[in-house]
């Protein structure tokens, strides 16, 4: 289950991003997104995550996640489905070995998505030749194994086997894990109907266990993210064990809807029945739900640091995309005391520099903490998160000269070159997010080249304008070489920010690009 969730979450990476980012407008969007990658990714707690991650990175607002936690829940149930009928109901054990020695060959003879499908179809092929093994180990079981303890007909011993299905997930760490060993003990006759019903409700139950974890730590949006996570399950699994688990049963024992079906089959569909009437449940009352979380969980001061969330390393795109929003706001730090230094005099505290020294730091030891695919796009992203920091540190090293800014106030022609500069990069950017704005981050790089290019041309000319400026003020030579000085700084300063944009742009021109190869 690991190997072939971890390989599809490879081939979703960057479009798990992208897709929740653009459909999630409203709560229906939202689920139906939720619901699709979890089929795609075949694992509710690496789409819950991944949510988590986005919320937590600015990607995804607290409102869109929550359509897209119930949404994985639903989507989920697919697994259930899967082993039931391609596992155990027509047993494809025989095709198992042949499909992890094809995917072995995909992984080691090619690069890239085309290795990722290998891993995923070796994963696939290691799940149902581990069914059928799971099959052949428990057939002689349910002669040996006693499970008078377990019975059902107490309100403990039904609660009982709730946590037994609740531990069982959070050991695994995979409720879709759990619910196959669980399927597979009742096609091999160890457990009966209604122990295996309440079992997979503590199952689906034991995935908050990675939520809440996975939250601790992170900011107050991601805190409420998985706190929906929580309440959608607790909420269900009420709902299924009073009310879905009697009427499956008795539906099986004394109607016609489900007396022929196999009770692998009542299995999947009690679990998927079970995640869409939680949905009906509290879709209508979705709006409330989000109010309450936020007066539960109050906001917090959203410290850049709370987005290096290291639970969400299992997922490069999430940690990428935390990655990215710190790299913005330091940015935008950066250009609020370049603009103060400018345009008031105000020069940075020595504190606040060092605050920010450590934040780049610990920024890239996080992404040298990401482990991404050879080839992937991921992995084409993250180099260039790692040479945006470069610029970062360039420019935090421009900072140290930051009293520069005070001489070139002073010498008029200087000065007003040091207002276009900030002018020129204020018309575009007005806001941190603004740096993952396509339109506005290509607009601002070409007129930063025209800057550059400008201050190229007139270089001579201002160097001039400085010594006429000395003699008319009778300068001592000290003062002209504090003048000339800042003169430099002000063209690196220039030149390190268009170098800075340009790799901005060329993330936007590689999505743009692969944007038109998928249309083409």
């Amino acid at each position: 289950m690991t190997l072939m969730t971890d390989s599809l979450k490879d081939l979703a990476g960057e479009s798990l991003r992208q897709w929740l980012g653009r459909f999630t407008g409203s709560p229906i969007k939202a689920m139906n997104s939720g619901i699709v990658f979890t089929l795609i990714v075949q694992s509710s707690t690496a789409t819950t995550l991944a949510t988590i991650g986005f919320v937590s990175a600015g990607v995804l607002t607290f409102a869109q996640s929550v359509g897209v936690i119930i949404g994985a829940n639903i989507g989920t149930t697919s697994t259930g489905w899967m082993v039931a009928v391609l596992g155990v109901k027509f047993s494809i054990g025989q095709f198992a070995l042949p499909m992890v020695a094809l995917g072995a060959l995909l992984k080691i003879l090619t690069q890239g998505r085309v290795a990722l499908i290998g891993l995923t179809l070796a994963g696939f092929g290691v799940l149902f030749y581990g069914i059928e093994l799971l099959q052949l180990a428990m057939s002689g079981l349910s002669d040996q194994i006693d499970l008078s303890a377990f019975k059902t007909d107490t309100f403990f011993s039904k609660f009982l086997l709730v946590l037994i299905g609740f531990v069982l997930t959070v050991i695994l760490q995979s409720s879709s894990a759990a619910l196959t060993a669980t399927i597979t003990a009742l096609a091999s006759q160890i457990i009966q109907l209604e122990q295996a019903l309440l079992l997979v409700i503590g199952e689906n139950v034991g995935t908050v266990a990675t939520a809440v974890l996975a939250a601790i730590g992170a900011n107050s949006n991601a805190r409420r993210t998985a706190a929906v996570h929580v309440g959608f399950n607790l909420i269900s699994a009420i709902f299924a064990f009073f009310i879905l688990c009697p009427l499956f049963l008795w539906l099986h024992q004394q109607g016609r809807l489900l007396s022929s079906w196999d009770e692998v089959l009542i299995i999947a569909a009690f679990h998927t029945a079970f995640s869409l009437f939680g949905a009906m449940l509290t879709m209508p009352f979705i709006e409330q739900f989000k109010q309450l979380l936020i007066r539960l969980i109050p906001s917090d001061d959203d410290r850049l640091i709370q987005y290096l969330d290291e639970t969400s390393l299992a997922v490069p795109a999430i940690a990428i995309a935390q990655a990215e929003q710190v790299i913005f706001q330091l940015m935008w730090q950066q250009y609020v005391w370049f603009k103060a230094a400018f345009k008031d005099g105000q020069l940075v505290a020595a504190n606040q520099l060092k605050q920010q020294d450590e934040l780049i730091h610990k920024l890239r030891e996080y992404l040298e903490k990401i482990v991404v695919a050879d080839h992937s796009e991921d992995q084409a992203n993250l180099l260039i998160l790692l040479r945006t920091v470069v610029y970062l540190k360039v420019l935090r090293s421009d900072l140290e000269q930051l009293s520069y800014s005070l001489d070139l106030r002073t010498q008029p022609a200087l000065y007003q070159v040091a207002l276009d500069f900030m002018e020129v990069v204020g018309n575009y950017w007005e806001q941190a997010s603004d740096l993952a704005d396509h339109e506005k981050i290509q607009a601002l790089q070409n007129e930063l080249i025209l800057l550059e290019q400008w201050a190229k041309q007139h270089h001579a000319e201002l160097r001039e304008k400085i010594n006429e400026y000395a003699a008319s003020h009778h300068l001592n030579a000290a003062r002209i070489l504090e003048l000339l000085a800042a003169h430099r700084w002000l063209e690196r300063l220039i030149v390190h920010s268009q170098r800075f944009v340009n790799v901005l742009c060329e993330k936007e021109f590689k999505h743009e690009h692969q944007a038109d190869d998928v249309h083409v």
